[in-house]
C-alpha cells in the first residue's frame, strides 16, 4: 500500500519529533502508549514530552499503520522503527520477524474465516443457545465449552475395526472423515433438525453415504450405550421423588401412552392395511412410553404398525413383567387391561349407557388428566426432534426402532425439568 506523508507547512504547527524529520504530526499523530521503547528508538533520551509531541506515521511499518478516513491511527502496541539513519528500512533479521508476524496473522485470520465456514462443534461451543438449537439435549452438561470430547465418547470408544486372521499387526479404527465430536455432533442435528443425508453431506463437506454410515454407527452405538443403563425405577425410588401433586394417586409407578409417528406408505397392499391408523387418517408407526409421576421416561416400546389397539400394544410390549400387586399404573381411556396387569389401573371412567358422568367421576376424570399430562408433555418433547415430525421414509425404518430408543431416552439427558416448579 502506497502511503502520502504530509509536509509541515507552519514551522509553529504540530511536527514529528524524530531528528531528520520534517512530516507533520497533524495527520500522523498517536495516543502516548509504551513511550519509553518510542524514545529510546526515535534517540531522542532529553526529548521533553509536550501534548503536541508526536511521532508522524512515516515512522511505523505499514502493517501497524490503520487508515480511516482522513485520519491514520496505529495498532494497541506499534513503535516508530523507520528512521533516516537506518534509510526507512528494517535490518534483514527484523525483516524476517515481522514478516512471521504478518503470516501468523494472516494464518490466524484464515482459521477464523474457515471455523465460520465449517459447520461442526467448535463453531457454535461460545454458545448454548446454538448447541441446544442443533442438539436439543447438549450444552454445558457434557462440559462442550471447554471443548473436551463428549463423556460418552470418552468413556465408551466405538469399536475398532477387526484385523483379518492372517493380519500381525493390531486392528486399527477405520479412517474418518470428521472429527467422532462431529460425529456425534452430525448425529444429534440428523435426530434434531430432521435434516436429509444429502443436506448434512453439504455442511458438513462429505460425501452423502459417509452421512449415512455415520448415523448408523452412532444410532447403534448410543442405543446399545444408553439401553445398558437401568431406567425403570424401583418402587421406593418412585415414592421418594413423586409429586405432591398426586395425592391420593400416590403409589403411581408409570403413566402410560402411546405416540404415533406418520411414515412412507409402503406399495404392499397388506402393509398398507397394517399400518393404517383410523385416528391418523394414514400409515403409521406406533409406540408406547412409560414415565414416571416426577417426569423421567422409564419405559420405552418397540415400535409397531398403526393398526395395533392401545391394549395389544400394552400386552406386547414387555412391560407387565416390571408391575407388581403394590404399584399402580395410569393410563388413559383407550388402555383397558385391568385383566393383563396384577396392580391396580389408573384410568378416567367410561360414560357406558349413563347419559353423564356423575360428580366424583367427573373429578376422577380432571384429577387423571392433570396428572396424565406429563407424559403428553414428554411425548412432545420427543416429537419435538423433527425427525419424527415429518413422514418417516421407508429407507430408515431398519434403524427406526433405534432411532426413537435414543431420542426418548435422551430426553432424560435435557437441562430443563418437565415441570418448572419441580426445578428446584
Amino acid at each position: 500500500m502506497q502511503v502520502k506523508y504530509q509536509k509541515r507547512d507552519n514551522p509553529n504547527s504540530d511536527f514529528c519529533c524524530v531528528p531528520q524529520c520534517a512530516m507533520s504530526g497533524k495527520f500522523n499523530s498517536t495516543e502516548e502508549t509504551l513511550r519509553k521503547i518510542w524514545i529510546r528508538n526515535v534517540r531522542r533520551d532529553n526529548l521533553v514530552i509536550k501534548r503536541t509531541t508526536t511521532v508522524c506515521s512515516r515512522h511505523f511499518v505499514s502493517r501497524d499503520v490503520i487508515q480511516g478516513g482522513r485520519r491514520r491511527h496505529l495498532k494497541e502496541g506499534a513503535v516508530p522503527v523507520l528512521f533516516a539513519w537506518n534509510d526507512y528500512s528494517l535490518p534483514a533479521h527484523e525483516k524476517i520477524e515481522d514478516q512471521q508476524r504478518v503470516i501468523e496473522e494472516l494464518q490466524k485470520r484464515v482459521a477464523e474465516v474457515t471455523l465460520k465456514q465449517s459447520f461442526g462443534l467448535e463453531r457454535f461451543l461460545a454458545s448454548d443457545d446454538d448447541i441446544r438449537f442443533y442438539t436439543r439435549h447438549f450444552g454445558d452438561r457434557l462440559n462442550l465449552q471447554r471443548g473436551e470430547s463428549c463423556v460418552l465418547v470418552h468413556s465408551h470408544p466405538l469399536p475398532a475395526t477387526a484385523a483379518p486372521d492372517n493380519a500381525t499387526d493390531p486392528p486399527r479404527r477405520p479412517s474418518r472423515c470428521l472429527p467422532m465430536i462431529d460425529e456425534l455432533f452430525l448425529f444429534l442435528v440428523y435426530l434434531s433438525l430432521g435434516l436429509k443425508e444429502k443436506d448434512l453431506g453439504d455442511r458438513f463437506s462429505i460425501h452423502q453415504s459417509t452421512v449415512s454410515r455415520i448415523i448408523k454407527t452412532w444410532v447403534n452405538f448410543l442405543y446399545t450405550l444408553l439401553g445398558a443403563v437401568g431406567i425403570w425405577m424401583s418402587p421406593e425410588t418412585i415414592r421418594a421423588t413423586i409429586p405432591s401433586v398426586f395425592g391420593k394417586y400416590s403409589d403411581t409407578q408409570v403413566i402410560i401412552d402411546c405416540t404415533e409417528m406418520k411414515c412412507q406408505m409402503p406399495s404392499s397392499l397388506l402393509l398398507q392395511s397394517e399400518m393404517f391408523s383410523q385416528y391418523k387418517s394414514h400409515t403409521t408407526l406406533k409406540g408406547m412410553i412409560g414415565v414416571s409421576p416426577h417426569g423421567a421416561v422409564t419405559f420405552v416400546s418397540s415400535l409397531y404398525s398403526g393398526s395395533i389397539s392401545d391394549k395389544e400394544l400394552f400386552r406386547q410390549s414387555g412391560i407387565v413383567p416390571l408391575l407388581d400387586k403394590d404399584m399402580a399404573v395410569m393410563v388413559d381411556k383407550g388402555f383397558i387391561i385391568d385383566d393383563l396387569v396384577p396392580c391396580k389401573v389408573y384410568r378416567p371412567p367410561f360414560l357406558s349407557k349413563k347419559s353423564q358422568l356423575s360428580h366424583d367421576e367427573v373429578l376422577v376424570t380432571q384429577d387423571i388428566a392433570r396428572l396424565r399430562i406429563h407424559v403428553e408433555r414428554t411425548i412432545r418433547r420427543i416429537k419435538e426432534n423433527k425427525l419424527f415430525d415429518t413422514i418417516i421414509p421407508l429407507t430408515i425404518c431398519g434403524s427406526i426402532n433405534q432411532l426413537f430408543a435414543v431420542a426418548c431416552l435422551l430426553t432424560n439427558y435435557q437441562n430443563k425439568p418437565l415441570v418448572k416448579a419441580w426445578a428446584k
